[in-house]
């Protein structure tokens, strides 16, 4: 396995538009990014990756954007996104930015163009489709939508949008839009950034014919289609080949093999991907499953490619709210939840705030969600007769939003984020659950973190080590090892409310082990039966 920056980084995600707020209009900026640039590089990051900032009329926080090489005015202007990469460079960290392009905006001139006419040059740029019997081309969904198909009267056709309606997908098959992508990657690439996410990158490729589906809901048929790897490795070639870079693709619908055919070292597609397994088969913890999916992609990947690590995202509800335990045990289980990330194999992600343990909302109506997902789904369900205030319950504890509320700074008005109104409101725990607290006491989370990251970076073992997992059918306790040559490291997870024993195996219990992190405070040195309390976790040096 080939060693490189991107696999030994810790990446920290940054939300901008609730990360901090420079000029009191209640949204995150740029220049408020670059404000807290010392505060993420002392956190002991690598690489920063930033959320869209490009224009866009925003109707689904920047993933709908109406010009590539432009920056949204409400996160700042060019010159404020050239000062933040050279600030985040001279700072010796790195950054990467979205790259969106399954889907324009339909305020995007591209789409404006192709809509104004069926014989305009830019029509093929967009999918288009006749009526089918005086209905839609076929039955499928979409992400945001109850229809992918959006009716044009001018034109007696409809569009394809895999996400909502404000939302064009790209027609891939075009030559010119491949060429015109390039070069917009080209265009942030010269400026220096340092790779990109990339949004659902699996889905450029449509199914040929676009026949109906068996199962709509089951939303796989718009993922992984033959074409797609034709696509990624021309990219490779034309663009990313020429640049010492990071790409991470977010490829949703997608197995261990299939997810190798992305990231395969020998491929020259993309260096990572995210899946979403664990969050789209674990809607609340369920050791058993994530030990298989664990399993699974070490299994498919293991020296031939390159996994993730993360929880929660943008899009995914704060993980210690969603996985652990956000009451009794919330310092316990954000501490344990962070060994897990950083200690499996795989580059690690922290969505900002995580490393406090911030946690999810609950708005008390429908009215108080931003989230365009959301907010279409729960229209769709009261139109069908459900009661508001169920459909509203049954969405809260998934809904995007959770995780959108701004970064809690200090215990002050708008927790530190703005001096104005702010753009989604804010966690009341605010109080206490803050950045200044944090930093104030040794025994935070956040300053388990920093120890955390900083142990990784010391130890390859963590990073490049082969993993093996020692409690495979226990359904609260996990405990894994991590060896590279002549290191090992032992995990010891007790991801629950009660208490578990451990009993280290035969080959481990003659060799000597030192504690090099604990989340309690007071660790009993036990030879061989290890006493563990609710959500403890600890991680060993094993003498070889």
């Amino acid at each position: 396995m080939k060693k490189t920056w991107w696999k030994e980084a810790v990446v920290y995600q940054v939300y901008w538009r609730s990360f901090f707020d420079s000029n009191g209009d209640g949204v995150g900026d740029i220049e408020g990014l670059i404000e807290k640039l010392d505060y993420i590089k002392d956190l002991g990051i690598d690489v920063i990756w930033l959320n869209p900032m490009y224009e866009s009329p925003d109707k689904d926080n920047g993933y709908d954007i109406s010009n590539y090489c432009g920056v949204m005015e409400k996160a700042g202007n060019m010159a404020s996104v050239e000062r933040l990469i050279k600030e985040v460079h001279q700072r010796g960290l790195k950054i990467i930015m979205d790259l969106v392009v399954n889907h324009t905006s339909d305020h995007h001139p591209w789409f404006l163009e192709s809509k104004s006419s069926a014989n305009n040059p830019k029509r093929n740029w967009y999918i288009w489709k006749d009526p089918k019997d005086g209905r839609p081309p076929n039955n499928w969904r979409s992400y945001f939508a109850p229809s992918p198909w959006t009716y044009d009267e001018t034109s007696d056709q409809y569009y394809f949008h895999s996400f909502a309606k404000e939302q064009p997908d790209l027609n891939w098959e075009n030559p010119d839009v491949r060429q015109e992508i390039y070069r917009i990657m080209k265009f942030w690439l010269d400026k220096g950034i340092d790779g990109f996410r990339m949004d659902v990158i699996n889905l450029l490729a449509k199914k040929q014919g676009y026949p109906d589906a068996d199962d709509p809901f089951n939303l796989s048929y718009l993922a992984n289609n033959p074409g797609i790897h034709d696509y990624l490795q021309e990219m490779h070639n034309i663009v990313l080949s020429n640049y010492d870079i990071m790409t991470v693709g977010e490829i949703p619908f997608v197995s261990p093999q299939e997810g190798l055919l992305y990231v395969g070292e020998d491929r020259n597609e993309l260096n990572t991907l995210f899946h979403f397994q664990i969050a789209d088969e674990m809607p609340a913890w369920d050791m058993l499953r994530f030990k298989r999916i664990q399993k699974d992609w070490n299994d498919g990947l293991r020296g031939k490619g390159w996994n993730s690590q993360f929880l929660n995202n943008h899009d995914h509800t704060r993980q210690v709210t969603r996985y652990g335990n956000d009451k009794e045990y919330r310092v316990q289980s954000a501490k344990l939840l962070a060994v897990l990330i950083h200690t499996l194999p795989g580059t690690p992600y922290i969505y900002q705030g995580e490393e406090i343990g911030m946690t999810g909302i609950r708005y008390d109506k429908i009215e108080d969600y931003q989230d365009i997902a959301m907010k279409n789904k729960y229209r769709e369900e009261v139109e069908k007769g459900q009661h508001p205030d169920e459909v509203l319950r049954s969405l809260q504890p998934l809904s995007r939003d959770n995780s959108r509320t701004p970064m809690q700074w200090n215990d002050e008005g708008n927790a530190g984020f703005t001096t104005g109104t702010p753009w989604i409101g804010i966690n009341p725990n605010y109080k206490t659950i803050n950045t200044e607290n944090e930093q104030k006491d040794p025994m935070s989370v956040l300053n388990f973190y920093k120890k955390l990251i900083s142990i990784r970076k010391d130890t390859e073992a963590m990073v490049y080590g082969d993993y093996h997992d020692l409690t495979v059918n226990h359904a609260e306790l996990y405990a894994y090892t991590r060896k590279l040559d002549n290191e090992m490291l032992l995990i010891i997870l007790n991801h629950s409310d009660n208490k578990n024993e451990f009993m280290l195996p035969e080959e481990l219990a003659d060799r000597n082990k030192k504690l090099i992190l604990a989340n309690y405070e007071c660790v009993k040195d036990e030879a061989e039966k290890i006493m563990l309390n609710p959500h403890e976790a600890r991680i060993y040096s094993i003498n070889l």
